[in-house]
């Protein structure tokens, strides 16, 4: 690698080698692994498995509803996810409920 690279959150141009695979920036006091980023911020389901948009899963466990008087059963399978960030990272539409934001820890892929 090289000698300095940019902090990816003040864009400084004098981050360096905290040791290991860490870099500092001397600016902002930012850490971040390079290796970490490259890989970008990858949806994984229950099982492991990389998720992507257009991906079908099915659910592995009853999820309630808010509002709704009866809960996404287990082993509904939802087709043509879109993975957004935040807490809940799939948006969907699950026929009988509409549009669904989903944690992919209850959901493997199909």
């Amino acid at each position: 690698m090289s000698d300095s690279q940019s902090c990816p959150e003040c864009k400084s141009p004098y981050g360096y080698s905290s040791g290991g695979n860490l870099w500092m920036c001397p600016e902002c006091g930012h850490e971040w692994d390079p290796e970490a980023q490259e890989k970008g911020n990858q949806v994984l389901d229950s099982n492991g498995n990389p998720l992507q948009d257009g991906d079908s899963v099915v659910v592995i466990k009853n999820l309630p509803v808010k509002g709704a008087p009866k809960p996404i059963k287990a082993g509904t399978k939802v087709k043509n996810i879109r993975l957004v960030d935040g807490d809940h990272n799939i948006d969907c539409k699950i026929e009988g409920f509409g549009s669904m934001a989903l944690k992919s820890e209850f959901v493997k892929k199909a």
